[in-house]
């Protein structure tokens, strides 16, 4: 844009009336090309730019046979989740709330002067007020007992029968038994566990103490043994949170509506945090996978924290996913691809950061969108442009497939050398339109020459992929839950989020089910064991 506001502001019909011919065409043609880079923009969409589909909005989908083109409502345009759901619906509709707020105000105002202020506590439980307890009683299944192995002050150890012992407390664990062959869905289950203590002949008295992590200051929950939810009930409350896309308060609904369970909010919200943590040590066997692969996919979309603008970065192998949440910085994928451990091939798309690993791959389709918005411009050398980049990547496209579907196997480095008068050409085009006075004109072409061998990769080995479609793939769930829970509200429940989505990824890519393998990571975290390694790859993969 070359006029700003402020200058539109200042131009009216009496500035135009004063200005003589030759004024009054140079304001026209600027004011031409700023009407038609307005024009373009408003018809991007996700066929001819680098817009996701989801940013359309419904009543702007594009007619099979239709040549208009869309009007796209949204700015953003991008793809990308929480751990901390807020509740979008109830703001939309506000009945439960206002009529809740209707009687407050009516207490409030029969207790007090319609003048006089209300008191302005602080927030929370007064200290020394009685709390509140689970009001809920579901009947006891199950009774396990829990005895001190030996005396933590002289060493001996007890023997059953012989050392008398005694319970000392007690604690309720809520979960739910799986579907098997002997019965049909999910059935809750309550255990009482009951913890003793025993006196020893030295005269010490121990006491058996359930397990619990304590918090630092990268975590401010504790993996405890000592917890109400079981751990495949945590499970299914990730499950609910993550895959299903559901916020805290609707978790809570579906498992009173189901399960017949009560279950508050904030215990909710802790359950999905605990299972983050108790997957952390996870994390490294997905980053060494990741950075042992011999192909890699990157991709990245946008993601807010407590409203603030961050990125969510999926990198994408065969047999493993790892999400990251940070600027959009080389810092934040530092350790994973520019830290030496990485050697393999990287699918990106044009991002400039990508650059400075040399083994690259190009996403072909992104290019060719490019070129299609070149073509539905309003300037007539860029359409020329863009159906020349059009037509030739899918002169490539069919090279590629051609070679992949002979007789004989692809030869490395045999394509590229067979079509480098073409090549030539093409390259030739590029340097032609890249000093071009139409912006996206010359940054297309400007781009196919800064990343000429990364998009041209695929013609020394046609067996490479054409497209980052793996990792569009793989963000297209979180950016409809990004779009339900706006964000993340603070960097632990991002670090939570990248966590969970990770392992659920990866379990699926290796057809094992992360509800179980999270369930047993949560319940050998909670007795301070070793967690289990991630599924093994199935042979096929």
């Amino acid at each position: 844009m070359t006029l700003t506001d402020y200058d539109l502001r200042q131009i009216t019909a009496e500035t135009l009336q004063a200005l003589n011919h030759a004024q009054v065409i140079a304001l026209s043609i600027t004011i031409l090309a700023d009407l038609k880079e307005s024009r373009e923009r408003l018809n991007q969409n996700s066929s001819n730019s680098s817009r996701p589909p989801s940013s359309e909005v419904p009543w702007g989908s594009r007619q099979p046979g239709s040549d208009d083109v869309p009007e796209i409502g949204g700015v953003d345009g991008s793809h990308s989740t929480d751990t901390e759901l807020s509740e979008p619906e109830d703001k939309a509709d506000g009945t439960e709330s206002n009529e809740l707020r209707t009687d407050d105000q009516n207490n409030s105002f029969s207790e007090t002067s319609k003048d006089e202020p209300a008191p302005k506590g602080r927030p929370g439980k007064p200290k020394g007020a009685p709390g509140f307890g689970r009001v809920q009683k579901l009947p006891v299944d199950q009774v396990l007992p829990f005895y001190p192995n030996h005396c933590a002050q002289c060493k001996q150890p007890f023997v059953m029968g012989k050392t008398l012992f005694s319970a000392y407390t007690g604690s309720y664990v809520i979960d739910i038994i799986a579907p098997d062959s002997g019965h049909a869905g999910l059935v809750l289950h309550q255990t009482k566990n009951l913890y003793y203590e025993a006196t020893c002949d030295c005269g010490h008295t121990t006491r058996y103490q359930p397990y619990s992590s304590g918090t630092d200051e990268n975590w401010n929950v504790a993996v405890n043994e000592r917890h109400l939810v079981g751990p495949l009930l945590v499970a299914l409350i990730c499950c609910l949170s993550l895959r299903m896309r559901l916020s805290r308060p609707r978790v809570r609904e579906f498992l009173l509506d189901w399960l017949h369970l009560e279950l508050s909010t904030g215990v909710i919200n802790q359950c999905v945090h605990e299972a983050g943590r108790a997957v952390e040590p996870v994390e490294e066997e997905i980053i060494s996978v990741v950075q042992q692969s011999g192909l890699l996919h990157a991709d990245e979309t946008s993601w807010k924290e407590s409203g603030q603008p961050l990125w969510l970065w999926v990198l994408l192998c065969s047999t493993a996913t790892l999400y990251i949440t940070g600027r959009r910085t080389r810092r934040t994928i530092q350790k994973i691809i520019f830290s030496g451990d990485f050697k393999g091939w990287l699918m990106s798309d044009g991002y400039h950061v990508y650059r400075d690993y040399d083994r690259r791959l190009r996403c072909l389709t992104h290019l060719e969108r490019k070129g299609q918005g070149l073509k539905e411009s309003l300037e007539p050398h860029a359409v020329i442009f863009g159906a020349t980049v059009v037509q030739f990547l899918k002169r490539v496209t069919d090279i590629v497939y051609q070679a992949r579907d002979g007789a004989d196997p692809p030869q490395i480095k045999v394509l590229f050398l067979q079509h480098m008068d073409e090549l030539e050409a093409f390259w030739a085009q590029c340097d032609r339109y890249g000093d071009s006075e139409h912006k996206k004109t010359r940054e297309l072409a400007r781009e196919f020459m800064y990343d000429w061998d990364a998009i041209w990769a695929v013609l020394d080995d046609p067996l490479m992929p054409l497209t980052n479609n793996d990792a569009e793939r793989a963000l297209r769930h979180w950016v409809i839950y990004r779009k339900i829970s706006y964000g993340t509200r603070n960097p632990q429940g991002s670090r939570v989020f990248c966590l969970l989505s990770s392992v659920i990824d990866t379990c699926r890519q290796r057809h094992a089910s992360p509800w179980k393998f999270i369930a047993e990571v949560v319940k050998k975290s909670r007795l301070n064991q070793v967690i289990p390694s991630l599924p093994e790859v199935p042979v096929s993969a």
